[in-house]
């Protein structure tokens, strides 16, 4: 469909319940943010839209605030307070929800199918549907984390997370093990926040010298931008945390409590352990990587700057689900969020992007011990994009950062992002103001 089709659509009459204006695939962080600043971009520009305009996609009984599953891990969180009904957060006067699953895209027809058959037309459509965690790509792993007496955990899952707790906390003595894959994953920090968080919980409770705490990643260094790398490096050395580099796990036998590991250069390595915290390898969703709007990877092909698709005009993308080229983080998402409602409402608008980019800025807010933390922030090419750069020295752990991570974040989050009003760094300013009024 041309440009100007979409244009003169969008001028049309109000849409039924099976062609929306917009429609959003996904009700995580990326997609929920995107319907709301969208609604505000066309508010701003006097083109208010109405309740069957935009729709989101998903089924999901329960939206989760996943960045506090590393709160829920060290013990600071209850996993209950960090989601709320999905359909809560999606009010009807304001946006429609069809409690679906996305399944196949056919961009030419501007449409897509989900599971149950139903097709729905768009004039614009938004694909946020975050990422998959594929817990079966490690054999033993799912019967291990269901076994409460196995000693492995994960905090990349709401039903797990709290079992990392339970088995930090009950943890007195024996070599602990945390893990992160190679290749891309959401948050790549939080593998080992929640090792630093079980390090200093066993300190703090005279368990320290009893524990050895081993980090064995399949990533060639601590973290990808050189200098928080450096920084976290120096303190897995300060605290005889042992680093073993370029090592992927690969299966687990939980009854003998051994892990095999796939060294880098294709050699087989097992590792004894007593307590193990396992991060899943993850990737993009079957139904997005088959699809006609996935690059050779499977995210789905986006403009860097823009956020618009390379090859389909009138589709975008954001967050866990995207191409692109930066840390996978909710920061991240937030950031994106207003780059992408500006855009979009000019293309629909006028068949032009506005001015509106996205620099590639994300944020990992490393726990490092209860009471300080670490503020990674960069941008595209690993470049440090630092916020309080001017106050602090980043690579050193704050208590003012922590207190950011464990209260402020968590609160702003459900009392006002989901509501459209919370902009991540920009607090409550909105960074594309005058783009949206464009």
């Amino acid at each position: 469909m041309s440009t100007s089709t979409i244009v003169k659509r969008f001028t049309s009459t109000a849409s039924s319940n099976t062609h929306h204006k917009v429609v959003i695939v996904g009700g995580g962080t990326a997609g929920l943010g995107a319907a709301r600043q969208i609604l505000a971009a066309f508010k701003a520009k006097g083109k208010p839209l109405k309740a069957a305009d935009i729709a989101i996609i998903d089924s999901a009984e329960w939206h989760h605030y996943q960045p506090g599953w590393t709160l829920v891990g060290s013990g600071l969180k209850s996993k209950y307070e960090l989601r709320r009904p999905l359909a809560s957060l999606i009010p009807q006067s304001l946006l429609t929800h069809h409690a679906e699953r996305a399944s196949t895209f056919e961009p030419e027809k501007n449409s897509l199918t989900t599971e149950s058959g139903r097709t729905f037309g768009y004039d614009a459509l938004v694909v946020a549907p975050g990422l998959k965690v594929k817990n079966d790509a490690i054999v033993g792993l799912s019967a291990a984390l269901a076994d409460a007496t196995s000693g492995v955990s994960s905090i990349y899952s709401y039903e797990t997370c709290d079992k990392a707790w339970t088995d930090i906390d009950a943890f007195r003595h024996g070599q602990a093990i945390f893990t992160q894959p190679a290749g891309v994953i959401k948050c790549a920090g939080a593998p080992q926040k929640i090792m630093w968080m079980a390090w200093d919980r066993w300190r703090r409770t005279g368990r320290g010298e009893n524990i050895k705490v081993d980090f064995v990643t399949g990533m060639p260094t601590m973290f990808s931008v050189p200098k928080y790398s450096e920084a976290l490096n120096a303190l897995r050395i300060e605290r005889g945390v042992g680093g073993t580099f370029g090592h992927d796990l690969k299966s687990i036998d939980a009854s003998a409590r051994k892990a095999t590991f796939k060294t880098a250069d294709g050699k087989t390595e097992i590792k004894d352990y007593t307590l193990l915290h396992v991060v899943p390898p993850q990737g993009p969703h079957d139904f997005v990587k088959k699809s006609p709007l996935a690059d050779a990877v499977g995210w789905v092909e986006v403009d860097p700057a823009t956020l618009q698709h390379k090859r389909y005009p009138n589709v975008f993308s954001l967050g866990d689900a995207s191409s692109l080229p930066t840390s996978k983080t909710a920061a991240a998402a937030m950031e994106q969020t207003p780059v992408l409602a500006a855009n979009l409402s000019k293309f629909l608008v006028s068949g032009q992007l506005s001015s509106a980019k996205y620099d590639g800025w994300t944020s990992c807010p490393l726990l490092t011990e209860y009471g300080k933390l670490m503020l990674a922030e960069f941008k595209y090419g690993l470049v440090p994009d630092e916020t309080f750069a001017s106050v602090y020295d980043q690579t050193v752990p704050q208590r003012s950062f922590y207190h950011l991570k464990r209260d402020l974040f968590p609160w702003a989050y459900f009392n006002h992002f989901v509501d459209g009003r919370w902009y991540g760094r920009h607090g409550f300013m909105n960074p594309q103001s005058k783009a949206y009024a464009s």
